[in-house]
């Protein structure tokens, strides 16, 4: 599958924000997104999404442009930066609903094992977030919208999903954003720097020192 989102420009209050974007994601790759904080990144995920309507936006399918919301195709699976599952639920009652196997989830993550019959709000702020990113992963869809998946997650668990993330792009396309940049850049195959309101497809990561997104030698 080949996904594109084209020509956006979104303003808030006459001031501009996002300017004749251009983002292209496909099935066996992960697209990454990286940028200052406030220049747009989550504006861009939502407009993908459909939870955000632009002034100009265009998503096309394999060339074939979309006129619903992404979101009401089924075809789309979205981890924003807030919490999406209720508070009250437990966790298996949450595996349950997003149709995602509790128990492969505890072979990979032993420590929650003690978890199942726990509410969602009573696990820390990373504990509630990687159980968030590995449904979104591990669940039915052809796209993939990460926003901040690596917020708050222990190391051992950064790295379990990296390689998940590797995993699950093998059938779909993934779009990633996280201020964790160089976490972003291990698992990406193409990346886009958001800056001064446009993307910037990156084809040498030296070009981040040159748009001053990193301080010099911070890459090597």
């Amino acid at each position: 599958m080949l996904f594109e989102l084209d020509n956006v420009e979104l303003y808030f209050k006459n001031k501009p924000i996002l300017n004749g974007i251009y983002l292209k994601a496909e099935t066996g790759q992960v697209t990454g997104i990286l940028g200052r904080n406030g220049c747009g990144k989550s504006c861009l995920l939502d407009i993908a999404f459909g939870n955000l309507k632009a002034k100009y936006q265009l998503i096309r399918i394999n060339n074939q442009p979309v006129l619903k919301p992404l979101y009401t195709i089924g075809l789309v699976k979205y981890l924003p930066q807030y919490h999406f599952i209720p508070n009250s639920f437990k966790l298996k009652k949450a595996f349950q609903l997003f149709k995602v196997s509790w128990s492969k989830f505890i072979e990979l993550f032993e420590d929650f094992s003690i978890f199942e019959n726990q509410k969602f709000g009573k696990l820390s702020g990373g504990e509630r977030r990687l159980v968030e990113t590995y449904i979104i992963l591990k669940g039915k869809s052809e796209i993939v919208l990460l926003d901040e998946p690596f917020s708050h997650l222990a190391p051992l668990h950064i790295e379990r999903v990296k390689s998940l993330i590797g995993e699950e792009k093998q059938h779909k396309a993934i779009i990633i954003t996280d201020h964790h940049y160089k976490q972003v850049i291990a698992v990406s195959d193409t990346i886009y720097l958001l800056k001064n309101g446009t993307t910037k497809l990156v084809n040498n990561l030296k070009e981040l020192e040159d748009y001053q997104y990193v301080s010099e030698g911070s890459l090597d």
